[in-house]
């Protein structure tokens, strides 16, 4: 039976011509072996070989490169200027200026390698909008932009109501600040275009080949179904799939759903909202909404915090249409009353690896100087997987660059409550979150019980689902 695949991925596999591999059988080696085939470890194999021609690098998939999350996320391409406090709080002053520029400067990177490549993954270079819903929601984001502008790093402007509802197609939106510095791109083309670029450059890719453990050796060994790479230098590039190998990242990310469902193809209503570019639009709630038009008239809504995996597990409603399209659906009509009655095309989730700062974490496994990891994108991982590549890329390669001695290579920089306090306690958060914006939407003060719940999480710091 074929497998069911999310909309994004089965729209790749149907429109790219796609070179197949074979799964690994038997005994190889290489300089480099990657386990996982989405954006991280694909940015990783890509950048080694630009920097490192001859190195042999060696990809094993579990299934086909992309059916993570990199071929189901919402498709918004973000930067990390909105978490520039959270940023200067972990790692200072001078390196949380430098990750606001250098996570602007990826989605720079991603669209000219696109284009150079010739990837045709709907990549739309038009920003990014932050939108309040609610009154209550106004000026969430003038703290972080008024720091950005004492810096001489604020891209974001303050628009007027009017604007706001016509640049995100929707009155629902009521405040809203705009940054030029976002993007929006078709996930799975995006991945299916790079694991066609790696193939070229020279990667071997296995797909249909899942890690069955590693071996520590001096020389490490990736042990698969049916063979094993010998690797001088290995990388670890599974997100949210981490705490099952690896017992030990359990307790470092949450792994919960983000869920999304897309429209029939309308492109006279998209016109009609005026929502007919790829403006990546978020609004404020903890929980965010996000959309985008895409570029056959289609709209994709989605909203993270839904299903929460007890012990970071993966669950089968991962891999099965969202439990939520119906609320999607409303949320659908609520922004855009055309769209009334027009039939859902597809709905899905995904497992999204949320750290308790709310950023991705990278290090040595175990202590392992040939064996490197990076993890915990935390629902904004299109744009800073490209980072992800430079840090993996730089480490495998032995450079002592900016990267290398970022902080973000120091592993992670908290831990979650043990189980079961930890599952409890995120269903005691988000029930109480639910209810607090509930009454904000509605234009009442939430109870002073599920503020104070709902502060746990902000101050972790919100997840962009991008």
């Amino acid at each position: 039976m074929k497998k069911q695949r999310p909309f994004w991925l089965e729209q790749a596999l149907a429109a790219q011509e796609q070179c197949p591999v074979i799964p690994l059988r038997g005994e190889t080696s290489a300089d480099v072996c990657i386990v996982g085939g989405g954006y991280t470890g694909l940015w990783t194999a890509i950048q080694i070989k630009q920097q490192s021609p001859a190195t042999h690098v060696v990809v094993v998939e579990a299934d086909i490169c992309g059916a993570g999350a990199s071929g189901r996320n919402g498709g918004c391409i973000l930067s990390w200027a909105t978490k520039y406090m959270t940023l200067r709080k972990l790692f200072g002053e001078s390196e949380a200026q430098r990750l606001v520029i250098v996570s602007e400067q990826a989605i720079e990177h991603i669209g000219a390698f696109v284009r150079r490549h010739q990837i045709d993954c709907d990549f739309r270079h038009d920003g990014v909008l932050y939108t309040a819903m609610a009154s209550a929601h106004i000026g969430s984001t003038d703290s972080v932009i008024a720091a950005l502008e004492a810096r001489g790093l604020n891209s974001y402007e303050t628009l007027p109501a009017q604007d706001v509802a016509t640049r995100s197609g929707s009155v629902s939106n009521i405040a809203g600040v705009f940054s030029p510095r976002g993007a929006s791109v078709q996930p799975g083309k995006l991945v299916r275009g790079m694991r066609r670029v790696a193939l070229e450059m020279g990667v071997k890719i296995y797909e249909q080949t899942p890690m069955h453990r590693i071996d520590p050796e001096v020389q490490p060994v990736v042990h698969t179904a049916a063979g094993k790479v010998i690797a001088k230098k290995v990388v670890i590039a599974l997100n949210a799939w981490m705490p099952e190998q690896f017992p030990e990242f359990s307790r470092t990310i949450v792994v919960v759903s983000s869920d999304m469902v897309v429209t029939q193809a309308r492109p006279d209503l998209i016109q009609q909202t005026g929502l007919n570019n790829g403006v990546a639009v978020l609004d404020s709630r903890t929980f965010v909404y996000y959309y985008h038009s895409t570029s056959d008239g289609r709209i994709m809504l989605g909203k993270g915090g839904n299903t929460f995996a007890y012990g970071a597990r993966m669950l089968p409603v991962f891999d099965q249409p969202s439990p939520y399209r119906k609320q999607l659906g409303k949320a659908v009509c609520d922004f855009f009353p055309s769209f009334a009655g027009l039939n859902i095309a597809a709905s899905w989730n995904g497992p999204s690896d949320r750290a308790t700062t709310g950023l991705p974490f990278f290090g040595n496994l175990r202590g392992h100087p040939s064996i490197f990891y990076g993890l915990g994108y935390s629902g904004n991982g299109v744009g800073p997987t490209y980072m992800g590549g430079q840090i993996l890329s730089s480490l495998v390669l032995g450079q002592d660059n900016a990267w290398t001695r970022s902080g973000l290579v120091k592993g992670p920089r908290g831990y979650f409550p043990p189980e079961p306090l930890r599952y409890l306690g995120s269903l005691l958060v988000r029930g109480a979150i639910r209810r607090k914006e509930r009454a904000e939407m509605l234009g009442r003060k939430p109870s002073k019980f599920d503020r104070s719940l709902s502060r746990l999480a902000d101050a972790a710091g919100k997840a962009d689902h991008g």
